[in-house]
């Protein structure tokens, strides 16, 4: 049996958990998600607290007992609270700024460009700190590595657009290697 699969999800007051065939629905106040379940996983309410469990122990179910608490987890955590992530802009004339929905991000190209909030995210900007949230872990965690892809943060003058407790390993320049 998987370690993290074993322990239970508490379930805040506010959050409710609808089982269908093969399918969980996490309902809060932020909005719902679902999920098909795998064949052999099952979700078990017991008062506050969801278990997860496999039908039969085999290798595949071992395999998936615990990515699915983890995803039925996140699920409670997202509805109930929310998820976030925050990126920095580091560099000379670095900007963003949100506009009807879509994010403007000026990062030394010749052209901005625009990143359209899909359904269930929003951007926040203040100053050179972009905030992404939404109840979706993947999406907002998708979101936010496909921003960071536009200017990933270079290792020589720490330029880029990088995760906020991201540490950029910095380099020595060729000025430096010549003195050496």
């Amino acid at each position: 049996m998987s370690k993290i699969g074993k322990q239970p999800i508490d379930l805040p007051d506010n959050v409710q958990v609808e089982m269908g065939r093969k399918k969980i629905k996490v309902v809060g106040p932020r909005g719902s998600l679902e999920l098909v379940l795998p064949d052999k996983i099952t979700v078990r309410v017991d008062g506050k607290q969801a278990l997860v469990e496999p039908e039969v122990i085999n290798e595949r179910t071992r395999v998936l007992h615990g990515t699915f608490r983890s995803l039925v987890f996140n699920m409670v955590k997202g509805v109930s609270e929310g998820w976030s992530k925050q990126l920095e802009l580091v560099g000379t004339g670095y900007r963003a700024e949100v506009s009807g929905g879509k994010l403007i991000i000026n990062v030394g190209y010749s052209h901005p460009i625009e990143v359209e909030a899909p359904e269930g995210i929003s951007f926040k900007v203040e100053k050179n700190i972009i905030t992404i949230e939404g109840i979706d872990k993947e999406k907002v965690g998708q979101i936010a590595a496909k921003i960071r892809s536009f200017r990933p943060p270079e290792p020589y003058k720490g330029k880029g657009i990088k995760y906020v407790d991201e540490v950029v390993r910095r380099k020595a320049g060729k000025a430096a290697k010549a003195q050496a």
